[in-house]
């Protein structure tokens, strides 16, 4: 992920930013899960060899990935849809290999997200619509990575879409131009998304700490937090977040998606593991599965 990447970590303030008042207030308005929330850990992609004896069991084969993958982590920020529009054929074979509590967080495709218009008119949403449904109950939260071009001005065309995607499928929007987190930015984002039920994503990265914004605007929230190669403060970041999801899941957030970056999605797993160790020691009670890596074999004589 380059959004946001920096090299020269020194001068960077990682704090997050103070609880928003409103978000309390939109939590006890929510309807309550039963059994309390939930929180999703998962990578960015399953198709790594490097994993194999780590995350993997020795010798595994490439058809396999997803099998393994959906039985150490629970969830996936899933970028294949992105690129294109699957087919039946393949949301059925994903649905199949992945493990029954497994979430699914499927990408808008570009050739909506990236339209001035966002495809409205073309149908091209409805058809990613209709065969993304195949998931069924694996079906997370789809979401919406927003151009960086794409500013508060539009922010019709994007209400528009809002208004027309299917009410009964969670959605999550990214925003990365720098206007849509200003002060009258944030005056129209934040109700607009609330008014759809639509989540709004907190990317967590170096560079522009401006859209670590950490608004709710749904009863669930979408996380994508992308670590320096396992460096300090990508660990006392961790420790920071608990605090925050302890508040929210104390105050009955449904789910939380918390999506683990580390460059070239090589150390994601050591760092969803920090996270999932974190998580059972701050959170009492915590709905969470997440991985556990393999023994590296002893080398000695």
């Amino acid at each position: 992920m380059d959004f946001g990447k920096l090299t020269d970590l020194s001068t960077v303030n990682f704090a997050l930013r103070p609880e928003h008042p409103h978000n309390s207030q939109l939590l006890a308005s929510a309807e309550k899960r039963e059994g309390g929330s939930t929180t999703y850990i998962g990578c960015t992609g399953w198709s790594m060899k490097e994993w194999i004896g780590k995350v993997y069991p020795p010798k595994t084969k490439t058809h396999e990935y997803l099998l393994y993958y959906s039985r150490q982590f629970n969830t996936i920020e899933f970028n294949t849809t992105h690129y294109r529009v699957p087919t039946p054929e393949m949301v059925e074979k994903w649905y199949a290999e992945s493990a029954a509590d497994f979430k699914f967080c499927p990408k808008i495709p570009q050739a909506i997200s990236h339209r001035n218009d966002l495809g409205f008119g073309t149908g091209m949403t409805m058809e990613f619509v209709e065969v993304i449904q195949g998931l069924k109950e694996k079906l997370g939260s789809c979401f919406m990575q927003l151009p960086q071009h794409f500013d508060v001005g539009q922010w019709n065309v994007l209400r528009t879409f809002l208004a027309h995607f299917p009410n009964h499928i969670p959605l999550a929007v990214e925003l990365r131009h720098p206007s849509w987190f200003e002060p009258e930015g944030e005056k129209i984002l934040f109700p607009m998304l609330e008014e759809f039920g639509t989540g709004a994503v907190i990317t967590d990265v170096a560079g522009r700490r401006d859209v670590a914004h950490m608004r709710l605007s749904a009863p669930f929230t979408v996380i994508r937090f992308v670590g320096n190669g396992l460096v300090p403060s990508d660990y006392s970041r961790i420790d920071e977040w608990m605090e925050r999801l302890k508040f929210w899941v104390e105050n009955g957030i449904q789910e939380i998606y918390f999506f683990a970056h580390e460059p070239d999605n090589l150390l994601a797993p050591e760092l969803s593991v920090y996270l999932l160790e974190r998580i059972r020691a701050v959170i009492s009670d915590a709905r969470v599965r997440g991985p556990e890596l393999l023994p590296t074999p002893n080398k000695g004589g």
